[in-house]
């Protein structure tokens, strides 16, 4: 399990930081890449780790070695523990919301095939590509992706029916 070393002052500054709400808690001081971070000093060194790990571990207890929080919620400033969960990379990456900032279709697993005139649907697991068919209408594409999506994956909440 990793454990953060705080003292109790660092826990009130933690809290200082955080603007709860009725659903998400929003970290309010420095974010990168959208995640909030919080400074430490351990053993004489600055460092920075992420808000919501530390959020989690005040609240749930220590993450699982190895794991990552899962930010059910999708809003990477939340440091709410009830909008996380333990999960593997894979299990993380299944749980993306949306596509790709370059995707054409704009819909996850779908993109289009200018040869056939179709929207292809494509999933990745575990290694390997899963073809889910050619289709002429987005909606019809976008309801097979989603599919697809729930029959391979283990952490796709969006795609749970």
């Amino acid at each position: 399990m990793e454990t953060i070393a705080l003292t109790p002052s660092d826990i009130a500054r933690f809290w200082s930081k955080v603007e709860k709400t009725d659903g998400c808690w929003l970290w309010q001081a420095a974010l990168v890449r959208k995640y909030g971070m919080f400074r430490l000093v351990q053993d004489g060194k600055q460092i920075m780790r992420k808000a919501h790990r530390i959020a989690y571990q005040l609240i749930k207890g220590p993450v699982p070695n190895g794991m990552r929080l899962d930010h059910t919620c999708h809003v990477e400033a939340c440091v709410n523990p009830d909008h996380l969960r333990p999960v593997t990379a894979k299990q993380n990456s299944e749980n993306r919301a949306g596509a790709n900032a370059n995707s054409k279709s704009g819909v996850r697993g779908v993109s289009w095939n200018r040869l056939s005139n179709k929207w292809i649907v494509t999933v990745g697991h575990n290694g390997k590509r899963y073809k889910g068919g050619d289709f002429t209408d987005l909606s019809e594409a976008t309801a097979a992706a989603s599919a697809l999506r729930a029959k391979l994956f283990t952490h796709s909440d969006a795609d749970a029916a």
